[in-house]
């Protein structure tokens, strides 16, 4: 009963734990939005940390967009012949890429990148104290130093995924077209007839800010709430990378649920 009575305890701490978290996150998330328009007056800070941000995710994310579109145009080619309908290959790469693919896997890359950068960043600043001294002046570390982070990632995460749809499709057409020899014609011409700019692109746009959002607010809690030890960064690092990723497939099925569900 003993053995019993501890399990119990153990899962009921377990959840208050996090619901306490949660609602931490909740708070901060709140308090960093609220700062949002604060940050856009400083503008020079939030392009400073696009650039930063930028630089650090671009290669990896085009590199990844140029073989996932080649691995796209292999697949769907094979498929598509089988029923006599390779010339809407480029249809296909071009859907798969801006739809889904091409935002829930630049965030995720996003995430592992620059997110874990973010983290470590203000975990460091915390655990040396800028932050309270910032606080001890009299300057609030939220509108100076966090929200315009959260800024910068909401904003160069579109930029970055456009970047990875127009590479993935060049990676598919150099497969599908150059290595295959799929018709070149039909490859553009089906794709510019069948991609809508607001069902597709649009929703594309509006599925890669909220991921943004949601990499910069879970990048920046988990490094301004880690313990001041290498350790607690460390951990707050690898938190960011797990969070931001369940938390991206679960919003990517909301919002494909919403978006194009008929």
């Amino acid at each position: 009963m003993t053995w019993l009575t501890e399990q119990i305890s153990a899962v009921g701490a377990w959840v208050l734990n996090q619901i306490v978290y949660t609602g931490r996150f909740g708070h901060f998330s709140w308090q960093v939005i609220r700062k949002f328009p604060a940050s856009l007056k400083r503008f020079s800070i939030v392009v400073q940390q696009m650039m930063f941000l930028g630089n650090h995710s671009l290669l990896i994310i085009a590199v990844s967009g140029f073989f996932i579109g080649a691995v796209l145009g292999l697949q769907g080619y094979d498929i598509l012949v089988t029923y006599g309908s390779e010339e809407a290959l480029g249809v296909l790469v071009a859907l798969a890429l801006i739809r889904e693919l091409g935002p829930v896997v630049t965030a995720l890359l996003f995430a592992g990148r620059a997110g874990t950068s973010l983290t470590a960043e203000i975990g460091l600043m915390r655990s040396g104290e800028q932050l309270s001294a910032m606080e001890m002046m009299g300057v609030d570390p939220m509108q100076r130093v966090i929200a315009p982070r959260f800024t910068a990632t909401m904003i160069s995460l579109p930029i970055l995924t456009m970047i990875f749809n127009a590479v993935g499709i060049i990676g598919g057409y150099v497969v599908g077209v150059w290595l295959i020899g799929s018709d070149s014609g039909a490859y553009w011409s089906h794709m510019q007839a069948s991609v809508d700019v607001f069902s597709d692109i649009g929703n594309g746009v509006i599925k890669s800010i909220v991921f943004g959002m949601i990499v910069g607010l879970v990048a920046l809690f988990q490094g301004y709430t880690s313990r001041a030890t290498p350790e607690g960064v460390s951990r707050a690092t690898t938190r960011t990378v797990v969070v931001s990723s369940l938390l991206i497939l679960a919003f990517d099925f909301i919002m494909t649920a919403m978006m194009f569900a008929s």
